[in-house]
């Protein structure tokens, strides 16, 4: 599918009935494994893209061209909608509108841009700071401007509920929405109750819910996300953090014993390995186009 359909799409998807629930890539090849699982769409995790690419933690150290380029190869190994991390936007409304066009150009069906300052903080951490309502407010009209596509999707974060409050972060997702923002996300509940009363106080935009693995917010399962009212759950850290353990204890058994074979069942053949990746696909086009 052409990359210029993929906002449609997710659009579409977004009104549709059935939650759309997206898990994290931080690079290509886990892309292709989560489409290969069957997902109807992905989250570039900015922070897996940071452990990934820079073996950094998520306060803020990975750039604009950095976080780009990881998505466009996302976007160009997979089929299926793509939503990007974008952080604050990398800077002020300006800033944004350009990281905007790049993106779009790029291929991505939704951009997710934050409330918080620059650089900014993990999520589901402590220590951060917000910008006012007003810059934040500002930000989604220089997006709305910058966008080529009306179909390209406005993913708005407040990280409100940890620095001003659960009264502050309703208020502030309100705000939001009325400037225009396509999808609200109210980041870090930490209740049931919370995220219940996200879903009661704003009931007419799509809410999307961040599933984090040991964060701030009660995990349940993806059922009981949808009938209480979430419109897409985002899981960005369950491969990437499946990875490193799995990482973890095939190097140590390696380390231990200095013999891969005596573990092989931990790994994937040498054969599907290639396939993951289209092998396949590209033998065709050698038989097609190198041999004379």
């Amino acid at each position: 599918m052409a990359m210029s359909t993929q906002p449609a799409r997710l659009r579409k998807m977004i009104g549709e009935k059935r939650m759309i629930v997206a898990p994290g890539a931080f690079d290509a090849l886990s892309a292709r494994l989560i489409e290969q699982a069957g997902f109807s769409a992905l989250y570039v995790t900015g922070a897996g893209v940071a452990s990934s690419r820079l073996g950094v933690p998520d306060i803020g150290l990975t750039t604009m061209t950095e976080m780009l380029d990881a998505a466009r190869n996302i976007v160009n190994a997979v089929g299926i909608p793509v939503i990007c991390d974008m952080d604050t936007g990398y800077g002020n409304a300006l800033n944004l509108m350009r990281a905007v066009r790049e993106f779009e150009a790029a291929g991505a069906a939704a951009l997710q841009i934050e409330d918080q300052v620059t650089p900014k903080r993990c999520g589901h951490t402590e220590g951060k700071q917000l910008i006012e309502k007003a810059e934040m407010i500002q930000k989604i009209r220089a997006f709305q401007e910058a966008r080529r596509s009306r179909d390209l999707v406005l993913i708005a974060r407040t990280d409100a509920i940890a620095v001003e409050g659960f009264e502050n972060a309703v208020e502030r997702a309100r705000a939001y929405v009325e400037a225009g923002a396509d999808v609200l996300f109210v980041e870090a509940p930490k209740t049931i109750e919370e995220m219940k009363c996200i879903v009661e106080l704003l009931p007419d935009v799509p809410l999307l819910v961040n599933m984090v693995d040991g964060g701030k917010t009660p995990m349940l399962p993806a059922r009981e996300l949808e009938a209480m009212g979430f419109k897409i759950a985002i899981y960005p850290t369950t491969a990437w953090t499946a990875a490193i353990k799995a990482m973890q204890r095939v190097l140590g058994r390696l380390k231990e014993t200095g013999d891969a074979a005596a573990f092989h069942e931990d790994r994937v053949s040498f054969e599907t390995m290639f396939e993951i990746v289209g092998r396949s696909q590209y033998q065709r086009l050698e038989k097609k186009f190198l041999r004379m």
